[in-house]
């Protein structure tokens, strides 16, 4: 489902992918984050995914006004856990809204692994 919203000139939809991208992209820039993380259903093994698979790690749920994001990680080792986690939340939200213009509700981290 696309995030659509109304500015002055009209209806603006942006395309869930692009807001993947931009919040994958984001988080990544964030210092003690190693990567994105993907759960297997199956098994419960966490994947480390690089740049080209940054949709498994990222979930969007768009509303009528905003969109929420869930992010699921691996930081480093030795990194405080909550102070990765509120960078990567202002830094998201922020990039979001400031390059695609849709409104953010809230920023969920998980941390699903740590590394070395």
């Amino acid at each position: 489902m696309d995030c659509r919203f109304t500015t002055d000139l009209g209806v603006v939809t942006v395309n869930d992918e692009v807001i993947v991208r931009v919040a994958g992209y984001a988080a990544l820039d964030c210092y003690g984050i190693v990567g994105m993380a993907s759960k297997r259903s199956t098994d419960g093994i966490v994947q480390l995914m690089g740049k080209e698979n940054l949709g498994r790690g990222i979930k969007i749920k768009p509303s009528s006004d905003r969109v929420d994001i869930d992010l699921f990680i691996v930081v480093e080792y030795g990194i405080s856990i909550s102070a990765v986690a509120d960078a990567i939340i202002e830094t998201v939200k922020y990039k979001v809204e400031h390059l695609t213009g849709v409104p953010v509700g809230r920023v969920n981290v998980f941390v699903e692994d740590i590394r070395v």
